[in-house]
């Protein structure tokens, strides 16, 4: 089966985000972290905000495109195992190996323990709650802190293969009707927008997002939609063409409800709005600014994959081995910034040197450990989501089942 160039080099794009994306956490004044700087600063927040509305749901919408185009006619119940495995064993390996350094740095800055890395691994690796250690998860007694989204990945992938298995003698009972682009068009933009907004509007204020997999019904309410949407529009070409002829369109429409947005919190926070009745302003301020969330949310997610088709549909030279490198960096990245950044922040490096290195070490660091160490690794490279080397062919071969799974889009 043919790649989708395009899936693939966004993909990469929204991975790699991650790395700045986690870096400006360390350094946004007033949100919580695992780690922060002491050179906070206010303004991050707006570009962290704008960024923050579309990164993890286009994540999770590219996973299900990517498992409806790689889900198989037959014997989709190996696949599905195969690949909850695939996800499966990296947060494992991440959780034991990987993210617990993390909650080392976060437990020992909050002062929950004492500094000492193998006595805190022994205790952490008995995965017993630890009250008062200082770290996220510790009432758990372990984290899985950014690999949550793996976490969320597999019963979604267990749940849309069943449906679609089990549902599948239904597919001829559905209607052929041929509604014209308009009507596609203005059904594709309202309906998740509602969804959306009905999720910021109802579920965020009385469930806020806990990536714990349970009692997160905000973020369910809102990933799993989307992943499924993915995963039905993974093979409908007419959409996917829609996409593409109304990108600039989706994209002035992202831009107008990002301003929208942005512009209502900057307004909150002029002098004398404070001291307005919060009933008065509570209707038209904060559920406008949810509906414009809501909004560019969707058409942010709409305009990406229209301008990803247009520029980014053809086999980059690049892409074969970031498609492979990036999951890795993904599994690395927060862990690699965090031990940086517990490292840097005694030299007092300043506001700019600072960042700077955490930024270009994090993302040097992550590639040089895939490249080499884990890539080369056939012990390591399952444990970090890499699959294993093509094996060459000589011409004339006839394709194995091995190679012809290579041809599917790569988890998540």
């Amino acid at each position: 089966m043919q790649r989708r160039n395009d899936l693939d080099a966004l993909r990469v794009f929204a991975l790699l985000l991650l790395i700045p994306y986690h870096v400006a956490m360390a350094y946004v004044a007033e949100w919580d972290f695992h780690l922060k700087s002491s050179h906070t600063v206010e303004w991050l927040q707006w570009p962290m905000i704008a960024l923050n509305r579309w990164r993890m749901p286009l994540l999770f919408i590219i996973s299900g495109i990517a498992l409806g185009l790689a889900l198989p006619a037959k014997g989709r119940w190996r696949f599905a195992l195969r690949r909850s495995w695939t996800l499966l064993l990296p947060l494992l390996f991440g959780i034991v190996a990987v993210v617990s350094l993390q909650a080392y740095c976060e437990a020992v800055d909050n002062g929950g323990v004492m500094p000492g890395l193998w006595a805190f691994l022994w205790r952490y690796w008995q995965f017993r709650p630890w009250p008062g250690a200082g770290f996220a998860g510790a009432g758990f007694g372990f984290t899985w802190n950014h690999l949550w989204y793996l976490a969320y990945l597999i019963p979604y992938s267990l749940l849309l293969i069943a449906l679609a298995t089990l549902l599948r003698p239904l597919r001829f009972a559905v209607p052929r009707g041929s509604p014209s682009d308009r009507t596609v068009a203005l059904l594709g933009l309202l309906v998740p927008v509602a969804w959306l907004a009905w999720t910021v509007l109802y579920l965020l204020p009385r469930h806020p997002p806990t990536h714990a997999l349970v009692h997160d019904a905000f973020v369910h309410a809102e990933s799993l939609p989307l992943f499924a949407l993915g995963f039905l529009a993974a093979r409908w070409q007419r959409g996917w063409e829609l996409v593409l002829r109304w990108r600039r369109t989706t994209l002035a429409l992202a831009l107008l409800a990002m301003s929208v947005e942005l512009g209502i919190r900057a307004l909150g926070r002029l002098p004398g709005v404070e001291g307005l009745d919060p009933w008065v302003l509570a209707l038209p301020w904060a559920t406008s600014e949810r509906l414009a969330r809501a909004l560019y949310t969707w058409t942010a997610l709409l305009a990406l994959f229209g301008w990803a088709r247009a520029w980014l549909d053809r086999p980059f030279r690049w892409l074969p081995y970031a498609r492979e490198a990036v999951f890795c960096i993904y599994v690395l990245h927060q862990t690699v910034l965090i031990l940086l950044l517990y490292a840097l922040r005694p030299l007092a490096l300043g506001p700019w040197l600072e960042p700077l290195l955490v930024l270009a070490g994090t993302f040097a660091l992550c590639v040089l450990l895939h490249e080499g160490l884990i890539r080369r690794s056939a012990l390591l490279r399952p444990l970090f989501g890499v699959r294993p080397p093509r094996r060459a062919t000589r011409p004339g071969d006839a394709p194995t089942a091995a190679g012809a799974s290579m041809a599917r889009p790569t988890s998540p």
